[in-house]
């Protein structure tokens, strides 16, 4: 194998965050930058409004609430079983290749409670109801338990959730509105798709993975698909990449055009919210944040919303509002100085700017060490 140029953490935090649209904000709409993403990570309905903020030049709520609303965009189950934001075409595309982590998380989670149920049967009758009407799981759990009185109605409505694609349908997730959370199939909400031997092959999306995300290895590929054994898909892939190496050994696959900015190269403060794709798509993530204080952002619940200094998490932050006044705390892992100081707050009252546009803004910086919240995963 010829010799593998090597890149640091830091050469590799300015290639991902330039995929990421995280070093210049875009020029894009909220679909086109879904889609170049390669979807949203999106179980905290209101996160992906934030993550657009801090990519896209001029975004503004509407702009995603109104494609949410004329189904330009959807809430579905996919990559880790985790709820992504992305476009119908996506979501075809990407539903039945992810598909055996959700068998496995169906599995794992209720294969006790629904050993020897025909769960074929139960998905297609789920499909049935939810297609004539949207539902919430509770719902649709009594619904199936009429059907099959002596089992869980929680494993019921999980069998549907992780054998047909459903989409959590408006007013969820819409900016200022929410609502419960209610499912459609993803066929009644957004029409049937192509045939399936239309759909892109596994090569093509793990292509646009390295497009969003890359380099990348083999481990952080099936990190973000929630998939194993793909290393004979990158092999197949391997005479039309560029090959490279981490510090440590590791290989790396990268589309031979893609941006890979010198590691010097100024990486301005940016907010991400909770769950960003960012931090949860790779086995290796410290590109973009140190092992110690990904302790810090994973709790037991989820991952907290986070800050970036210099192409690097460097703190979390939370957003409150009483009466007429609106709190963004930001809460550094370690000691800012001055200029960093500086630069966090000016992004901070632009993004309480965006959010709490109508409210009296309060931006607070802690001074306190802060202590791990729980274990990352």
């Amino acid at each position: 194998m010829p010799d593998q140029p090597v890149l640091g953490p830091r050469a590799l935090g300015r290639a991902t965050l330039a995929r990421q649209l995280l070093l210049s904000r875009a020029e894009l709409g909220a679909v086109p930058a879904v889609e170049l993403l390669v979807g949203m990570q999106a179980q905290a309905p209101y996160a992906p409004y934030f993550g657009l903020w801090t990519r896209l030049r001029d975004f503004r709520t509407e702009h995603l609430a109104d494609a949410l609303n004329e189904r330009r965009l959807l809430r579905i189950g996919l990559m880790r079983s985790t709820v992504h934001l992305v476009t119908p075409h996506d979501s075809r595309a990407l539903r039945p290749w992810v598909q055996p982590a959700l068998d496995r998380e169906l599995d794992t989670a209720f294969r006790q409670a629904t050993e020897g149920l025909d769960r074929a049967t139960v998905a297609a009758a789920g499909r049935e109801l939810l297609a004539a009407e949207a539902l919430t799981t509770k719902e649709l759990g009594e619904r199936l338990h009429k059907l099959w009185p002596n089992r869980d109605p929680r494993a019921l409505t999980y069998v549907v959730r992780n054998l047909v694609p459903l989409v959590q349908v408006p007013p969820r997730a819409i900016w200022g509105v929410g609502g419960t959370t209610r499912y459609a199939t993803a066929d009644s909400w957004a029409g049937p798709g192509p045939d399936p031997d239309a759909l892109p092959t596994p090569e093509t999306l793990v292509l646009r993975y390295l497009a969003a995300f890359g380099p990348a290895s083999v481990q952080d590929v099936q990190t973000w698909a929630g998939l194993v054994r793909l290393r004979p898909l990158l092999e197949r892939l391997r005479p039309q990449l560029r090959t490279f190496r981490t510090e440590g050994g590791r290989e790396l696959f990268d589309l031979p055009d893609a941006p890979r900015p010198d590691p010097d190269t100024p990486a301005p403060v940016r907010f991400l919210p909770e769950y960003d794709n960012l931090l949860a798509s790779h086995a290796d993530r410290t590109r973009v944040i140190s092992d110690e204080d990904r302790r810090l952002v994973m709790t037991r619940n989820g991952m907290r919303p986070t800050f970036m200094v210099d192409g690097a998490v460097r703190g979390a932050w939370k957003l409150t509002r009483q009466r007429s006044t609106a709190t963004l705390l930001v809460d550094p892992f370690r000691p800012l100085n001055r200029a960093e100081r500086s630069a966090v707050s000016a992004e901070a009252a632009r993004l309480l700017a965006f959010a709490e546009p109508d409210a009296d803004h309060d931006v607070r910086l802690s001074t306190s060490t802060p202590t791990s919240t729980g274990s990352a995963p």
